[in-house]
């Protein structure tokens, strides 16, 4: 079967919501938040072994794919977005992607930053969602709502012709099944729901609702919420959105010729995206479809879109409180405290999320969590760059951290550069660099002179002058930059090699 399917990861988004933790230059989908693997990796093991490796694709941003994602994917296949535009884009060029290799598989698209517990569930309902993508089916899992809740959209199911049961023996919530494709007798469906397959026909799709409405729909029964998750052949979304979204099938089929006419498809794909429309494959095609069916899923599913979320699922102590780092709490309950850089110690709190990071600390009601997006946005109108990037950086070569900017003009860095690796040849415009070896050995382009620079040495460059920072050894380069000038912005940078392609 792993021939014949293929993982589309749609791994682009920004993760606002879980600042301070997640940031522009790397979002949460990079970070691990329930375990010992980041959220891209959980959803790429899940898979397996139905999936390989070799048949995942990854769509992310061009940004994070040549910055601080670089080696979270380089194991993988990978589409870069050069701009953002929603979920009908990135998966019509995966489609087209697919195609344009003579291929025409099932495409599993899943967002890379939800998490699933019962992952035994959710392969048995893939298996049934694949069978039903095979036979030309547009597929979506359901999730089994527990509660009124405003914050995700929901699908309204109808199988006109069988009978309808109640998921897990509860009045209101039901579905229909289809037994051609169900693994599970009834019996097995009314006792153990979290391990049910079987395929509803949809009705209608309906965007996040108020209250009242929510309430509605759990009393009224078939209604799920909309996960995100897909399945479907890559020849029937691109008719899909060929019928329904045309301008965006024109962009992909332009892609798919210069491709098979020469053209790398990454280049075509540069080329031509920013043309797309801004718009969601659930508005876009999956709301005006006549062919698409649901697998309603209990699977210990959340997509993690608050600190909330991440408190819901974390492990807690007796008093309900999730403590995460270095924290000492006394006296506390039902909080989520997380330490990454400092001793973080609280007393008497309730209900409580407090997020501590090297730049940053978030305090917030558990019911707040969902209104971070607000700071992040004054961060942006203000010009601030914490939640942009942290004060450690990931680079493809290593990384650096800032350990203290100062407005009077002047900079201090701590720069890791992996064996084997090396900095791209450059220039800057508007500072000069000091550049201290802590440990290891530095080899130094410096203009039209290439040196050594041994622990406890040091050199200089000049403003304007070309520069690269290599390590040729076999254990990591650690050094000190002191920056200064009149300007210090990361976008001070003119590249003239790059192993990188940046």
């Amino acid at each position: 079967m792993s021939n014949q399917v293929y993982a589309v990861i749609l791994a682009g988004g920004s993760g606002s919501r879980l600042w301070p933790l997640s940031r522009q230059h790397l979002p949460k989908q990079f970070l691990a938040l329930d375990g010992e693997f980041s959220l891209l990796k959980t959803t790429i093991n899940r898979l397996m072994p139905t999936i390989g490796e070799k048949n995942v694709l990854i769509v992310t941003q061009e940004a994070l794919a040549k910055g601080e994602a670089y080696h979270a994917l380089l194991p993988y296949q990978s589409l870069f977005e050069p701009i953002g535009r929603n979920t009908a884009p990135a998966i019509a060029i995966a489609a087209a992607y697919l195609v344009a290799e003579g291929k025409d598989p099932v495409m599993v698209v899943l967002p890379a930053d939800h998490v699933i517990k019962d992952e035994a569930g959710f392969r048995k309902h893939l298996d049934t969602a694949i069978q039903a993508a095979q036979s030309g089916k547009l597929v979506t899992f359901g999730i089994q709502p527990t509660r009124p809740d405003t914050g995700f959209g929901y699908i309204k199911t109808t199988a006109p012709g069988t009978e309808e049961r109640g998921l897990s023996g509860e009045a209101g919530i039901g579905f229909t099944q289809h037994p051609a494709l169900s693994t599970q007798d009834s019996a097995s469906q009314h006792s153990a729901p979290s391990t049910q397959s079987c395929v509803l026909d949809v009705e209608r799709f309906t965007e996040k609702p108020d209250l009242i409405t929510a309430q509605a729909f759990l009393k009224e029964g078939g209604y799920y919420w909309n996960s995100g998750m897909f399945v479907w052949r890559a020849s029937v979304i691109l008719a899909e959105i060929q019928r329904h979204l045309p301008a965006v099938y024109q962009i992909v089929q332009a892609i798919i010729a210069e491709t098979r006419a020469g053209t790398a498809f990454q280049k075509s794909l540069e080329k031509h995206f920013a043309a797309m429309p801004s718009i969601s494959i659930d508005y876009g095609v999956l709301e005006k479809s006549d062919n698409v069916s649901l697998i309603p899923c209990d699977i210990g599913w959340n997509d993690v879109g608050s600190w909330q979320a991440v408190h819901e699922i974390s492990n807690k102590d007796e008093s309900g409180n999730a403590l995460q780092g270095n924290v000492i709490a006394v006296d506390c309950k039902n909080s989520l405290i997380r330490a990454e850089k400092r001793l973080v110690a609280a007393i008497g709190v309730e209900d409580l999320c407090v997020i501590e990071t090297a730049d940053a600390v978030l305090i917030s009601k558990n019911d707040q969590t969902q209104r971070v997006r607000e700071v992040v946005d004054a961060l942006q109108e203000k010009g601030a760059t914490e939640h942009v990037y942290h004060t450690k950086v990931n680079r493809p070569w290593g990384s650096y951290t800032v350990l203290e900017e100062d407005p009077e003009g002047f900079k201090l860095k701590r720069i890791e550069v992996a064996p084997g690796a090396r900095l791209s040849l450059q220039s800057h415009r508007q500072r000069s660099e000091h550049w201290v070896v802590v440990s290891g050995t530095a080899t130094v382009t410096n203009g039209e002179e290439v040196i050594t620079v041994y622990k406890n040495q040091s050199t200089y460059i000049p403003i304007g002058t070309k520069h690269r920072l290599e390590n040729l050894g076999k254990e990591p380069l650690h050094i000190v930059e002191i920056q200064v000038g009149e300007y210090l912005g990361e976008d001070d940078i003119q590249r003239y090699e790059d192993n990188y392609g940046r």
